[in-house]
Formats: C-alpha cells, sequence, structure tokens
C-alpha cells in the first residue's frame, strides 16, 4: 500500500512541473520526467500548503511568499510566528502554543497506508493517539480553529466553545461539490 502512496506522490510532482533544460515546459514536462528518469527537469516550487491552518492562519501575509518558498523541515524559521499567533492574536498562554506549534511542524501531512483509512483524521496522530492521515471530507480550517482557539484541548485564554461562532467554526458545513471516484479524488473546481 505504501508503494501505491508514492506512486500517487510522483504523479503529482511530475504534474507539478513547469520547466526542464530541453525548453518543454507545463504538463509536457512533467511526463517527460515521469517517462524518463534521466532527464534534468527543474521544478518551481510555487505553493506549499501541507497544514492549511499553518500557513494561512499563523503565518504573517507579508511572510507568506517566503514560506510558499520553503521545505517542511524549516522550523526554525516559521514557528515562531505560530507560537506567536496562538499567544498573541490567540491569547492563548506560551505552554499551549508550544504544544499546538508542536504538533503542527514540521509541516506535512502524516500517512500511513497500511492502516485502515477509517482511522485518519487532521491532527489525530497527535490528539487522539492515532495514526495521522487526512479524509477528503475532514474540516481541517473548523479543526484547526478548534486547537487554536477553543476549550477543547484548554479552558485557559479559550475564546470559545468547539464549533462555535465567531472564532472556532469558519460557518461552511461541506464541500459544494462531490468528490470523485477516481484518482486525484478532488471535486471538480468552481469556475
Amino acid at each position: 500500500m505504501q508503494w501505491a502512496a508514492v506512486a500517487a506522490l510522483a504523479l503529482v510532482a511530475a504534474g507539478c512541473a513547469d520547466t526542464n533544460t530541453s525548453g518543454v515546459s507545463g504538463p509536457d514536462a512533467g511526463m517527460l520526467a515521469a517517462g524518463n528518469p534521466a532527464s534534468d527537469v527543474v521544478y518551481d516550487q510555487v505553493e506549499f500548503l501541507g497544514n492549511p491552518l499553518v500557513s494561512e492562519v499563523t503565518i504573517v501575509k507579508a511572510q507568506h511568499e517566503a514560506y510558499n518558498r520553503t521545505q517542511p523541515y524549516n522550523t526554525a524559521t516559521f514557528r515562531p510566528q505560530t507560537d506567536q499567533f496562538i499567544t498573541g492574536v490567540a491569547g492563548r498562554p506560551a505552554a499551549y502554543a508550544q504544544t499546538v506549534s508542536g504538533v503542527l511542524y514540521p509541516d506535512m501531512l502524516v500517512v500511513d497506508a497500511s492502516k485502515p483509512a477509517s482511522t485518519a483524521g487532521w491532527l489525530s496522530w497527535a490528539l487522539a493517539e492515532g495514526y495521522g492521515g487526512r479524509k477528503l471530507t475532514d474540516d481541517v480550517v473548523d479543526v484547526g480553529l478548534i486547537a487554536i482557539f477553543s476549550s477543547l484541548l484548554s479552558p485557559a485564554g479559550a475564546s470559545c466553545a468547539p464549533g462555535a461562532l465567531p472564532l472556532c467554526t469558519d460557518n461552511v458545513g461541506a464541500n459544494d461539490k462531490p468528490f470523485s471516484n477516481a484518482f486525484p479524488y478532488l471535486a471538480s473546481p468552481t469556475l
């Protein structure tokens, strides 16, 4: 099962290629790389979004471009910003901020394809002794807001109850389009 996850990741990475030394750009460059491992393909990372809560909520907007160009293990540069957001904006104690940011960094999704999909859930590996992973149906925005602002994990400095407006939910109930049954399983974009 883990080889399937690696293969899927390779296909996604190949589709993200935008230039190579042969001059081919766009999706063709990715296919060229997938079909010829010896080709010199140069990838241009334009977005880094492991956990949307980290970059979209806790990183200062002026730093988004730098964050988008970083790697998941760049904890020393950006984790202090996340801690500052949790203590400064959310008003939570420093120890609480360090606990939450310790779960969010390194900023990457943890997936173990050898575990039953029914036990996956975003942040579950740290909060519920699960293994991690993320279902497409997981409401990661609400879970993140609940982790930062609500009384679920600690009442100290909490702003609201889990799922309550204005800070502990985005008030969006579900995806507006159904997910696909075929890879990459995402819903079609809204144009």
